[in-house]
């Protein structure tokens, strides 16, 4: 099973996303530090949500670059270790890596904690195919062929007003269709007071 589109391809039961972010807002103590180091790109320019829905689960850290999840574990999961060996399971159909820590790692060794961070992802995104990067020899189109991908066609955009070929077309226009004349001056023949 793919682990593209996690974010966006799953339906998402609302009283899950609702207790998700709940849990942003009543993070433990462990959480707050780890999420303090991870937050904004900072940990290598590595992009981490917190409290995620994967598969109906919430858990605590993903990385979708990496396919990883890091999970925070508390006094309460020495009660649930079964729930949380399913939980994995799911999680690993997913392609996913799990990294657990305790909140006692986090909260008297960070940096190590971060360190572990840092190599499982860099592990995980170099051996991860790059869905933006052209097939290799062999792959793609023409299979067995070396033929490189064919170019895609140009775009038609603006320049000055005028359709032209090979610029995009700016935000809000769409291709091949002229833009909105500009709003009528003030006082100007084309009407009155905006």
């Amino acid at each position: 099973m793919s682990d593209q589109h996690i974010i966006t391809g799953q339906k998402i039961d609302p009283a899950k996303l609702q207790r998700a972010r709940e849990l942003r807002h009543s993070m433990t103590p462990a959480e707050k530090k780890l999420w303090a180091a991870l937050r904004r790109n900072q940990l290598d320019g590595l992009h981490f949500r917190r409290q995620q829905l994967i598969d109906g689960l919430i858990v605590d850290f993903y990385c979708h670059a990496a396919s990883l999840v890091v999970e925070i574990d508390g006094p309460v999961h020495e009660k649930q270790a079964e729930y949380d060996v399913e939980r994995d399971r799911i999680l690993a159909a997913r392609e996913l890596q799990i990294l657990r820590f305790r909140n006692e790692e986090i909260m008297s060794n960070l940096n190590n904690v971060l360190q572990r961070i840092r190599t499982a992802c860099h592990a995980r995104a170099n051996s991860l195919p790059n869905p933006d990067s052209p097939p290799r020899i062999g792959e793609g189109p023409g299979v067995g062929s070396s033929d490189p991908l064919p170019s895609p066609p140009p775009t038609r955009g603006r320049e000055h007003g005028k359709g032209e070929l090979g610029s995009p077309p700016r935000v809000g226009e769409r291709p091949g269709v002229e833009p909105n004349p500009p709003f009528p001056e003030r006082g100007g023949a084309g009407g009155g007071v905006l």
